[in-house]
């Protein structure tokens, strides 16, 4: 699918389909398009679509209604807008549509383009079967023109970007554990730092051991498949001092020998989402050759029981010096965070955001809405959370208090891996705010965000635009 902006006039477009968009309680202006609308009884609630064939006053070869609910036409509504656009172009024979402007409330032309081509072309993301070819549809739409009124203003690349390193994420995530090991995410690391010119570093097991990553490599410990941390840079920001990305990247996570239940166990694959989605970061931001430094750091393991895993009871030294109480093996992810944080000092920040799949409780809090957001330093939250609304990637402010920092108190060490039943998203963060007191950090929790399950089970890319958005805001 290619992507267009156009300053012709959707009636004036002769290719197959033009949308027209039509306000609850509104008459549109082609009086014979609102003959048929009546006709059909077609309400222009939100999301509703109506495809009809040639229309007097309009050259292309069919239109296609979409009701845009009651006024004003918020981010919300439209992203709605432009998936039931979507779907109303499957099983046709539509190969190419212009879409006309549109007034979104609060947002510029060039919102407008990024978010259309974003999410049209997420839409056509399709989960690869072992082994299969694609499912074809009987029809692909190939071209989508977008009308501006604003000369100049041409920003569809950047969506078409962001949507490209969302299907990365999205391609990670959905492969099954066995193709998607550790080896395998540090060989795609490999090929996109080939693919845009980065610079790529892949650290073995006896390299962290050198370096004292003693927390990272005992999850590691009871799986056949080895560790490895991985580090991504883009350098294209003059002497400024990078944005960090890290990215939580366990394969699977059975658990450990704090055996998850068997239930859904199948979804803990979607456990390197937080890696799969700084890798489509790192991709939506090369492909865009945005002026910035970038730097993506990717601890990934394999989280298995064995007679030679970690045990609840054990302490391992961190990288930093600190010790930790492991009293729970399924709390795995702070555990390989951790050393990478430290890690994370040798490129001298600017900031450092982590992403993982840490904790259910963050799906207790706030369900598949909003992924957490925690952090030492306010302004860093609080441009997150601007990004996040630009992007309709959203986040929400977790707080990071001393109070829950003492229930990770341990008799045996410096700290316990948990901190108990209550606040357990808020004492993850407090676990990881040890090991980065010296520079700016984020931490997001996205296990309620980065996939689906049941019938519709499957990674959502999140949260690359919301990323992504963080790093354009900052150049």
């Amino acid at each position: 699918m290619e992507f267009f902006v156009t300053y012709q006039a959707a009636d004036h477009y002769s290719g197959d389909c033009s949308v027209a968009f039509v306000f609850k309680d509104t008459t549109h202006e082609n009086r014979i398009l609102q003959e048929l609308l009546e006709l059909h009884r077609f309400e222009a609630k939100l999301g509703e679509t109506l495809m009809v064939g040639k229309v007097e006053g309009y050259k292309s070869k069919r239109v296609l209604a979409i009701g845009l609910g009651e006024s004003p036409l918020t981010q919300k509504k439209y992203i709605k807008v432009l998936k039931s656009l979507s779907s109303a172009m499957d099983d046709t024979k539509v190969k190419n549509v212009v879409i006309p402007s549109l007034e979104v409330e609060g947002c510029d032309d060039s919102w407008l383009q990024i978010t259309t081509a974003r999410v049209l072309k997420n839409e056509c993301y399709q989960i690869k079967k072992v082994g299969l070819e694609l499912e074809k549809k009987a029809t692909v739409l190939e071209a989508v023109n977008i009308h501006s009124e604003n000369n100049g203003i041409t920003e569809i690349s950047k969506g078409v970007a962001i949507a490209n390193g969302m299907a990365l994420a999205r391609e990670l995530g959905d492969l099954p554990p066995n193709i998607c090991t550790p080896t395998y995410i540090a060989e795609r690391a490999q090929l996109l730092a080939s693919t845009y010119n980065l610079k790529c570093e892949v650290l073995e097991e006896s390299d962290m051991e050198a370096l004292g990553m003693n927390s990272l490599l005992s999850v590691s410990l009871g799986s056949s498949q080895p560790a490895k941390l991985i580090s991504l840079n883009y350098s294209n920001g003059g002497k400024e001092d990078p944005i960090v990305l890290v990215g939580k990247g366990v394969t699977f996570d059975s658990g450990g020998i704090s055996l998850k239940p068997g239930s859904g166990m199948d979804e803990m694959k979607y456990d390197m989402c937080g890696a799969a989605s700084v890798l489509g970061t790192m991709s939506a931001v090369a492909e865009m050759g945005l002026k910035v430094n970038l730097t993506v750091v990717v601890p990934t393991v394999e989280n298995m029981p064995a007679h030679n895993a970690s045990r609840p009871g054990d302490v391992v030294k961190s990288m930093s010096g600190q010790t930790i109480e492991i009293l729970n093996t399924d709390a795995e992810g702070r555990l390989i965070l951790c050393d990478a944080l430290t890690y994370c000092e040798k490129f001298n920040p600017k900031v450092v955001i982590d992403v993982a799949t840490l904790t259910g409780a963050v799906i207790v809090a706030l369900g598949k809405h909003h992924s957490g957001v925690m952090s030492n330093d306010q302004n860093l939250a609080d441009s997150l959370k601007a990004s996040g609304i630009s992007s309709m990637d959203t986040v929400w402010q977790l707080p990071l208090d001393d109070e829950y920092d003492e229930l990770l108190k341990s008799n045996f060490a410096d700290m316990a891996n948990i901190g108990g039943r209550e606040a357990g998203t808020v004492t993850a963060a407090c676990f990881l705010a040890r090991y980065t007191k010296n520079y700016s950090w984020a931490h997001i929790d996205i296990a309620g965000t980065a996939w689906l399950g049941g019938s519709k089970k499957g990674a959502t890319g999140r949260p690359v635009p919301l990323l992504t958005q963080y790093v354009m805001d900052q150049v």
